[in-house]
């Protein structure tokens, strides 16, 4: 249990080529996923400023159509 198995080696030299081969692929991916994050936020900001959009706070609520 002490060594290292073959698939062991593998992993770790699959991580290692990405991490050092990969001619900035893992910076690139992470910009990617910070450029993703600022067009979420601003997407949520920009339907807070869209008078399109209905705010559940100031929606009128639906009035019972059955008659009692």
């Amino acid at each position: 249990m002490g060594a290292l198995s073959i698939w062991h080696i593998l992993i770790l030299a699959l991580i290692a080529l990405v991490l050092f081969g990969g001619r900035g692929k893992v910076s690139d991916l992470m910009g990617d996923f910070g450029r993703g994050i600022n067009s979420f936020k601003k997407g949520l900001n920009d339907s807070k400023d869209d008078p399109r959009v209905i705010n559940a706070e100031t929606a009128e609520k639906p009035k019972d159509t059955v008659q009692r």
